[in-house]
């Protein structure tokens, strides 16, 4: 349809992937290089300017992967709760896929023993062995690209909280236009961009948990799933004003999360106005 073809362009274009004449930008051509969303794409190359490619790298293997949470049998739903739980990150989502990337790395190294396999390792903690295979192919395959492209990929870091500031700045860079927020502070999420309502998945770390975060980014939205947000973190309205394209911002439609925005921008004005006088 002419309408998702301009929506298309004009999201491209938000990401610096087009010039003024429409045509891929130098930008764009090394964000087409990767097999991936063009919003991963621009997030992995703005892990290499804040240094947390390592991470950004599992991620973006993790969120193309199928889901690596298993529908549990009936009666055990509790019990594989308890189990993702250990690898929950107060960050969100896209760490907790971090920490449970890195537990089956961990698994995978240590069972040399026959009596403990991977296989055995992912049933215990609920989890798809298949899933995870397959992200720890496609990361490989990503590790390639940015070898043949001549890209850095940073030392690991996780954990350190200017790796998880980062980490979050990298994935806002691609997916400012993946914002949500809690408008009655019980889990219902306004979009910033198309206004529709829609509710955490249940494989959400933030789902049923007491600490429901006002402004979340988002991986992706699915009608076809109840109107839910999938794979979900935490970001702060100053954050987002920091690294979103102005005239993206100025191109929302009015709301009341757009007006407590603008009053960010407005606190923010002053101080940045004082920085460039001392330079």
């Amino acid at each position: 349809a002419p309408e998702s073809l301009m929506q298309a362009l004009e999201d491209l274009d938000y990401l610096a992937a087009l010039d003024n004449d429409g045509n891929l930008s130098e930008f764009g051509i090394i964000m087409s290089e990767f097999p991936l969303d063009p919003q991963l794409s621009k997030s992995i190359l703005a892990s290499c300017e804040f240094e947390c490619v390592d991470e950004m790298l599992t991620v973006a293997a993790m969120v193309t992967a199928p889901h690596c949470f298993l529908h549990t049998p009936p009666g055990t739903e509790e019990i594989a709760l308890t189990c993702w739980r250990k690898f929950s990150h107060p960050a969100g989502d896209h760490f907790t896929l971090i920490n449970i990337f890195n537990a089956f790395k961990e698994a995978s190294t240590n069972s040399t023993s026959q009596y403990y396999s991977t296989e055995k390792w992912c049933r215990d903690y609920f989890l798809s062995s298949s899933a995870l295979r397959m992200a720890e192919i496609i990361r490989a395959e990503l590790v390639e690209i940015m070898k043949r492209i001549e890209l850095p990929i940073s030392e690991p870091g996780f954990g350190s909280k200017e790796n998880i500031l980062n980490i979050k700045k990298s994935l806002l860079s691609g997916y400012f236009m993946h914002i949500a927020r809690d408008v009655d502070g019980s889990g219902n999420y306004l979009m910033l961009t198309h206004r529709q309502v829609a509710q955490l998945h249940p494989f959400s770390s933030y789902y049923n948990s007491r600490r429901i975060p006002e402004w979340v980014l988002f991986h992706k939205f699915s009608i076809s799933e109840d109107n839910t947000i999938q794979v979900v973190s935490e970001i702060s309205p100053d954050l987002f004003m920091e690294l979103v394209p102005q005239y993206y911002f100025s191109n929302l439609p009015p709301s009341e999360s757009k007006d407590i925005l603008q009053e960010v921008i407005n606190h923010l004005a002053p101080a940045s106005a004082m920085k460039e006088e001392q330079k």
